[in-house]
């Protein structure tokens, strides 16, 4: 993990292994978001949906809940 200092107007430096490592180029767009309370700078991708695969947590697992919330109501 890197750690790297807010400039004055917002801006990062990426540090050079990082950038290499990822192939990023001045003027290329990063995309960043945030998830719980965490940021992540990610370069664009072509397949952006392969790319996010499994980078949220599995669990908790929405359609067990639900399944359990129907087998619930079923009951009543």
């Amino acid at each position: 993990m890197e750690t790297v200092k807010v400039l004055g107007k917002g801006q990062i430096v990426i540090p050079a292994a990082i950038r290499k490592k990822y192939r990023i180029q001045p003027g290329m767009a990063i995309q960043i978001f945030e998830y719980g309370n965490m940021i992540y700078l990610s370069p664009p991708s072509i397949d952006p949906v392969k790319n996010a695969r499994g980078c949220l947590s599995g669990q908790p697992s929405l359609a067990t809940e639900l399944l359990e919330d129907r087998k619930k109501d079923s009951k009543k």
